[in-house]
């Protein structure tokens, strides 16, 4: 992979900003908390009256309604699913019972991987609320409903391996698009596992230019912006020195030689020197590396004795 990767980059340029966006905002309105929520939840956004699609959430995870207004109660099962406070997530307990059965977690929404999980325990899906099976297969994959997960300190700058989840073709891309990336490997801190292979995350793309006449390469600029951790907290992320510099290692281990030594340069410069006037084409699994871009207070799963 890594031999077509270079070979690839030999024939185009991906300049990847360093700089870093901002992490995308909480969603404020209950509207767009609602959206998210149903996404994650069942794969896509629901229809019909806000009342009548929170009545059914509410139903599917805790099989009763809570009081209080309409943006109280979205406000509140927003807070079961993604924040870590006095315990972990929603998000938190299903990605550490996924990597727990197969040391990879998935994209899928909350509904499929529950059931996933299921079939390859008791080869069957289960009856209940989400809570109720959410527990029953925690016992099942670590003995207990009560997962391993404990608070760890993630310092700035630790580096995570990604992969590219969506082809990156100059004459395809536009600006302000989306790429999809995914942890390539295990990121784990003290012995507890901060950020699993298959987390996935985003970069966008802040400039595109094409290939032009008389040698002027495409130009792809792609801010690789942020990741989820294992409990669901998206990490802000950028590509700085330390980044360049474990590619540079990882591109020569390989025996990439001097054009992999190039492929991370002193500004940023993804891609080659020699051949111009070439189209930027990176292939869905091209990996490179990102940066945590500041001290982070983070649930990790314990490994010890993990398989």
């Amino acid at each position: 992979m890594l031999r077509k990767f270079i070979s690839v980059l030999l024939c185009a340029v991906l300049l990847v900003t360093t700089a870093g966006l901002a992490a995308a905002a909480v969603p404020e309105t209950v509207q767009d908390k609602l959206k998210l929520i149903e996404q994650d939840t069942y794969g896509v956004e629901q229809t019909g009256a806000l009342l009548e699609r929170l009545n059914k959430l509410e139903k599917d995870y805790d099989g009763s309604h809570r009081e209080g207004s309409l943006m109280a109660r979205v406000d509140a099962l927003y807070g079961e699913l993604y924040e870590n406070g006095g315990k972990p997530s929603v998000m938190a307990e299903m990605n550490a019972i996924e990597w727990n059965m197969g040391h990879e977690v998935s994209m899928k929404p909350v509904l499929e991987r529950l059931s996933d999980i299921e079939m390859a325990i008791f080869g069957k899906t289960g009856e209940g609320t989400f809570r109720s099976r959410i527990a029953a297969v925690s016992k099942a994959s670590f003995g207990s409903e009560t997962l391993p997960l404990a608070r760890i300190p993630v310092p700035a700058n630790t580096l995570i391996k990604i992969a590219l989840v969506d082809e990156v073709d100059a004459r395809e891309i536009k600006v302000d698009d989306v790429v999809r990336i995914k942890a390539a490997e295990d990121v784990v801190l003290d012995g507890h596992l901060i950020l699993a292979k298959g987390e996935p995350g985003e970069g966008v793309v802040t400039m595109v230019r094409q290939a032009r006449n008389f040698g002027r390469d495409a130009k792809v600029e792609i801010d690789f912006k942020q990741i989820k951790s294992i409990d669901g907290t998206e990490v802000d992320t950028f590509i700085g020195d330390e980044a360049k510099q474990q590619y540079a290692s990882y591109a020569k281990a390989a025996g990439a030689g001097v054009a992999g030594a190039l492929l991370l340069g002193p500004i940023g410069v993804v891609g080659a020197a020699f051949v111009k006037g070439k189209n930027v084409k990176l292939p869905a699994g091209t990996e490179l590396y990102i940066q945590t871009k500041k001290d982070e207070m983070l649930y990790g799963v314990a490994t010890t004795g993990a398989e």
